[in-house]
């Protein structure tokens, strides 16, 4: 792209917490970024505030559990910049309750995890996929978690290998779905210059979290800004945190 044309990019679930933070660092970086949401007001303010900070960045409305407002979200993209070289798929729901065991957590808490964490992540990415066709190098990156891998899920040494993460069946089951849709994904654009990648930010202090975590938004942001501004000759399909292969 020439100067007069940044690259572009997409961050769902991004008025607040990582995808917020994911959008001012790639603003940062230069990126024109559509930081986007389901509530207008929430988008509309967060995109402001960093707006006085003098990024370049532009609200979108889009919920990613309806089919009606991601179709009107990518012909909304389209049609203002044609294309689009960088998604990040940030938006994700916790609703499971901690404090509870794996089968006391209701099959509503499950629908509701996987129509927001893995169909929601999945349609929009189908959505936008012919946006990104028509960048010269786009870039997918899928917010995951430690808790996708069930290899550390396994291990009794994990953090994930205590009761208060086996409270959350259903999320790590969803962003295990994810690690699998980026595999996938990947393997039909492997002879593309796009590449999807899977990202865990780290135990981050968010909303979701009930405030607790080890890092600050602003590291937890790192890993997927890195995966989203990757060279020609990064990884693809791979699941990361901070540089490092997190296991599957």
């Amino acid at each position: 792209m020439t100067a007069h044309q940044p690259r572009t990019a997409l961050v769902t679930g991004a008025n607040r917490g990582i995808g917020r933070e994911i959008a001012r660092q790639l603003a940062g970086h230069g990126i024109h970024v559509l930081l986007s949401g389901r509530d207008r007001a929430a988008v509309t303010g967060a995109a402001r505030d960093l707006r006085e900070e003098g990024l370049d960045v532009e609200p979108l409305v889009l919920d990613v559990t309806g089919t009606e407002s991601i179709r009107a979200a990518a012909e909304e993209v389209g049609s203002r910049h044609g294309s689009l070289d960088v998604l990040v798929n940030n938006a994700a729901v916790r609703v499971e309750r901690y404090g509870r065991m794996p089968s006391e957590q209701s099959l509503r808490e499950w629908r509701e995890t996987f129509d927001t964490n893995l169909f929601g992540v999945v349609e929009v990415t189908l959505a936008f996929l012919p946006l990104i066709r028509r960048s010269p190098a786009g870039r997918i990156v899928n917010v995951s978690s430690m808790l996708a891998s069930l290899t550390r899920h396994s291990d009794t040494t994990s953090y994930t290998y205590s009761d208060t993460f086996k409270a959350l069946p259903a999320y790590s089951a969803s962003k295990s779905g994810v690690n699998s849709w980026t595999v996938h994904l990947a393997y039909e654009l492997r002879d593309t210059p796009i590449k999807v990648n899977s990202v865990h930010p780290g135990y981050t202090r968010t909303d979701m979290n009930d405030g607790a975590g080890d890092l600050d938004v602003r590291t937890g942001a790192r890993t997927g800004v890195g995966m989203a501004l990757l060279d020609d000759d990064g990884p693809s399909g791979t699941y990361v945190h901070m540089g490092e292969v997190v296991p599957w």
